[in-house]
């Protein structure tokens, strides 16, 4: 078990945004495998902490290799290292995330760019009720952590459908229902970091909760499961 990150993970990445090319990580890749190898085993940590109250399906470590297919930024790796956290099962939704990077170290969970079906079936119970969904965003460790859903992915009005004038638009009109909380490297770097991350992840159980039930249900409350 492995309960710290390494500060030479950081230091690591620090130099791969300095030298993000194809020849440096080559010549660098043992570098690269060993704070791989720490890394993994902290994420491993993670879910076996996670499994203690709920149930992971999949553990999935992001590549560093960037798809630059379709961006003008053709740098070929990503600075950061991310994973996220499956739970099992049709009925339990949602996933948890971490990123480790310099200055901008953060876990966030939820639901990021649902499918289609999944984001018409939450803007529908939005717009049917959306005093549950407050209740939950407004508590009080859950609003200190987390703020609220972040905002950077809405319409800018309201989708298709929907009155842009119903009294929960601010709700409806995101296109992913995920909140976030940040971390300074300090906390990173620090014994009790990967507490913090699983008491904010645990902050996320009762959204979880709500949101498995919302969409494994239809808007009348019959399971879609049997």
């Amino acid at each position: 078990m492995n309960n710290t990150v390494p500060k030479k993970a950081f230091e690591f990445l620090k130099k791969l945004k300095k030298n993000n090319h194809r020849d440096w990580m080559t010549e660098n890749k043992k570098e690269y495998q060993a704070n791989e190898k720490i890394l993994k085993a902290f994420y491993a940590t993670i879910a076996d902490r996670l499994n203690e109250k709920d149930e992971i399906e999949k553990t999935k470590v992001f590549r560093i290799n960037r798809d630059i297919r379709f961006s003008k930024d053709k740098t070929p790796y990503n600075v950061h290292r991310s994973v996220s956290f499956m739970r099992a099962g049709a009925h339990r939704r949602g996933r948890y995330y971490l990123r480790l990077e310099p200055g901008n170290s953060l876990m966030a969970g939820g639901f990021f760019g649902p499918e289609p079906a999944d984001l018409l079936r939450i803007r529908k119970e939005f717009e049917m009720d959306d005093q549950e969904i407050r209740a939950i965003l407004s508590q009080k460790d859950f609003k200190k952590a987390f703020g609220g859903f972040n905002t950077d992915y809405q319409v800018k009005t309201a989708p298709k459908g929907f009155n842009k004038e119903h009294h929960a638009i601010d709700l409806i009109k995101n296109k992913s229902f995920f909140v976030q909380h940040n971390f300074t490297d300090a906390e990173v770097f620090a014994p009790d970091f990967i507490e913090k991350v699983i008491y904010h992840y645990e902050l996320l159980r009762p959204y979880f909760d709500y949101m498995s039930d919302v969409l494994t249900t239809d808007l009348n409350g019959v399971s879609l499961l049997d």
